[in-house]
Formats: C-alpha cells, sequence, structure tokens
C-alpha cells in the first residue's frame, strides 16, 4: 500500500459472502435477462462456436445465472440422440430466472450444486460451459480439478472471464460513479493473461487457448444503458443505500457519460473479456 492510499480492493471471494451477492442479485438478473438478450448472445456466439457442440453431446453449463449460455445451448440439442444440457448454479435464487425463460425446452434440465464438489461421475459429460462464473469460485483450482474430472476424454471447456476494468466501459463509469467498489475486484480476478489458463494446466488438460475476447458498440447517450449492469453488478452496494444516495450515483453516471459522448450523442462501449478453450 502507497503511503497515504487506500489498501488495494482483495480480489479474492469469499464463500459465503458470494452466496449472499448471487442470493441479493437473482431478481435484478431475472429482471434484466429478456432485454439483455442480444449482448448476451454476442457473448454467447464465440464461447459455443469453441465447444464444437454436436446434437447429441451432454453440456454442463456451470454458474448459469439466468440461463445462458445453457438455454441456447439447449435448444441445439436433440433429445432422440440423447443430447441435453445442465445448467447449474450454486444459488437456487439465480436459477429462477433460468427455469422461467427455459419452460418448455426437452433438453435442458437445471441442477443446484457447488462447482467445487459436483454431483456428477467422472467422464459423464461432453461438453463445460461457464460464462463469467469462476471468479467468484473461491477454490478455482478445485473447480477446475472437477470439471477435468467429470469431463470426458477428448472433451472440450470453454469459459469467459472477465479482461481489465480499464477494457470495461460500464464497469469503469459505474465503479467510479460509486466511488470504488471493494466487491467489484474479484470480477478482473482472471483479467491478467496466463493466470486462467495455467489453472487449466495444473489440472492435467491437455492443451489450453486463452485469447482477448474484444467487443464495441455505440450507446444513445441520452437513454440510461447502463442501468442493467448497475443493477445486475452492483447490487451489494446499492443495498447499502438510501433512495437518496441511489439518485445521486445515477446523477454522476449521467454526468460520467456525457464526457465521454460524441457530438452525434452517441457513446462507444468496450467490452474486454477472456475466452479460454480447454481440450481433455
Amino acid at each position: 500500500m502507497s503511503a497515504g492510499g487506500p489498501p488495494a480492493a482483495d480480489p479474492h471471494p469469499v464463500r459465503e459472502r458470494e452466496i449472499r451477492r448471487w442470493h441479493d442479485s437473482g431478481q435484478a438478473w431475472d429482471r434484466w435477462a429478456d432485454s439483455m438478450a442480444d449482448p448476451a448472445a454476442r457473448l454467447n456466439q464465440p464461447l459455443l462456436a469453441a465447444l464444437a457442440l454436436q446434437p447429441h453431446h451432454t453440456l454442463l453449463d456451470l454458474a448459469s445465472g439466468a440461463g445462458e449460455p445453457a438455454i441456447t445451448a439447449a435448444k441445439g440439442m436433440n433429445p432422440a440422440q440423447g443430447g441435453r444440457v445442465l445448467a447449474s448454479d450454486l444459488v437456487p435464487a439465480m436459477l429462477a430466472g433460468a427455469r422461467r425463460r427455459g419452460a418448455g425446452v426437452a433438453t435442458l434440465s437445471f441442477l443446484a450444486a457447488d462447482m467445487t464438489a459436483l454431483p456428477l461421475a467422472p467422464a459423464s459429460v461432453d461438453r463445460i460451459s461457464c460464462r463469467f462464473g469462476l471468479m467468484f469460485v473461491p477454490d478455482a483450482a478445485a473447480a477446475v480439478a472437477e470439471m477435468h474430472r467429470v469431463l470426458r476424454p477428448g472433451g472440450i471447456a470453454a469459459l469467459l472471464c472477465w479482461g481489465p476494468k480499464a477494457g470495461n466501459t460500464l464497469f469503469r463509469l459505474l465503479d467510479e460513479a460509486l466511488g470504488g467498489v471493494p466487491e467489484l475486484a474479484v470480477l478482473f480476478r482472471f483479467a491478467e493473461e496466463g493466470t486462467l489458463g495455467r489453472l487449466f494446466l495444473e489440472a492435467g488438460f491437455d492443451t489450453v487457448s486463452e485469447t482477448a475476447l474484444e467487443q464495441s458498440a455505440l450507446a444513445d447517450a441520452a437513454k440510461p444503458f447502463w442501468r442493467p449492469t448497475l443493477d445486475m453488478a452492483f447490487t451489494p452496494a446499492l443495498a447499502r443505500m438510501s433512495a437518496e444516495a441511489r439518485a445521486a450515483v445515477e446523477d454522476r453516471i449521467t454526468a460520467a457519460v456525457a464526457l465521454e459522448t460524441k457530438m452525434d450523442g452517441k457513446i462507444p462501449v468496450h467490452l474486454h473479456a477472456r475466452l479460454l478453450v480447454a481440450h481433455k
């Protein structure tokens, strides 16, 4: 810690704190899941493409949250060939939205499970996906070891984790408007190139590739395009605020957006994630 400066945020998650975070966040994720379908699809595409899914595969989706990419993947499975998707999450409240949105998809089932102790037999799934979930697991190495255990030989695991905060416009702007949120540090736990890949190599995966996934879009600065991310990612911080304090935060966000808005009224919104693909 530098003299006179604040202590560095601890990026290591605490199990009880993360369970509470996601239990409290479940309704927000469900509320915004439908309106955020298009941005979710842009992230699903490279993740699902990396898995090379076939209609007969069994896919285990970890930390499924509001249901993606599990629901999209399940729609491509053939039940006659045994294809299915297991959507799992440690916190049952997070799966409520997934159950609603995935109702009627015959190849989709749900599993409340700790990814460090999966209730599955060894070599029982063909593919594993995890979109922005591993960062929140205190013992990430144990979770990766479990992935290796339940994955069949020749199987593929594909994961997305966030890249640096500086490359993620929404997280950067919202964190600054909130005055710095300690809980946000865990999102960038694997932002540094190679940190995620090492876990998979140490767990015994044969080949591992880790690439940057960068996307950009123009948002209408006159609209509160940032509100879904504020509600979903910052639930613990918002819960500590009065209505007046939250209104002040939203005023600061609006002012920060105005500073980065171009002459046409649009603001560039950048996203930086890391895509890991591991073969057993």
